[in-house]
């Protein structure tokens, strides 16, 4: 039951956060259909996935190895099912109504996927898995949501010919993070590297997880200044 706790209570706590700073809140029913849309999109992300896994056996370059397990495998068919569920529950909503709205309910759906992967994690490494995704996996998928969701919003209420552009920004820009994160785990994995190289691939690492924060943090801020003066009326 520990173990259990330990899955969810991370998920949600960044689910509450992200949600209090709304200040008109999302209908409670559309929010769960986001955040039950999360495990469908992991039945998705595995259709998606399922022709392409295969291929990474051949791939003998330890780098190119890491770097299709990271792109193609995984940030590629995760963000896309994510992406795919967001679209199809609230593109056309009525209640799709602010900026801030499209990080939300973004946040929803990809932190309804991370609940159901923490689970199976955690309850096969024990509370020490628990521990280090609480700190970096679940806030991962949270940010790269908010990224998602940040250009998704620009990309509904913008009346110009760039909304395809910010469109397909709100699917490569989460991918593109996701990728380098999951790219250095995946490569300091690999055998025989220098210490050099690990050394490198940390650093990365750091670089893409503090980068990942800082954006997503203002981003979130980016949206809420946007709604509030929206909210002002004119005279």
């Amino acid at each position: 039951m520990s173990l259990l706790i330990a899955s969810i209570t991370p998920v949600m706590i960044f689910l509450y956060l992200i949600n209090r700073k709304d200040k008109v809140q999302e209908p409670k029913k559309l929010l769960a259909k986001c955040f039950f849309g999360g495990f469908l999109s992991i039945a998705l992300a595995l259709l998606i996935d399922a022709p392409l896994a295969p291929f990474a056996d051949s791939i003998s370059s330890p780098f190119l190895h890491a770097f299709y397990n990271a792109f193609i495998i995984a940030a590629g068919p995760e963000e896309l099912a994510k992406f795919l569920v967001l679209y199809w529950l609230v593109w056309k909503s009525a209640d799709f109504d602010q900026h801030y709205d499209g990080i939300i309910y973004a946040v929803f759906v990809s932190l309804g996927f991370a609940l159901v992967e923490n689970i199976l994690y955690v309850m096969e490494g024990g509370m020490g898995v628990a521990v280090v995704r609480a700190v970096l996996s679940v806030p991962g998928h949270g940010f790269f949501a908010v990224l998602m969701g940040y250009y998704f919003s620009l990309a509904k209420f913008h009346e110009g010919t760039e909304k395809n552009k910010l469109l397909l920004k709100s699917l490569w820009m989460p991918i593109l993070f996701h990728g380098l994160y999951d790219f250095a785990l995946f490569y300091m994995e690999a055998e025989g590297l220098s210490p050099w190289i690990l050394i490198a691939l940390m650093v990365l690492f750091t670089y893409v997880v503090i980068r990942l924060w800082r954006v997503g943090f203002k981003k979130i801020k980016l949206h809420l200044h946007k709604d509030h003066i929206d909210s002002i009326p004119t005279v």
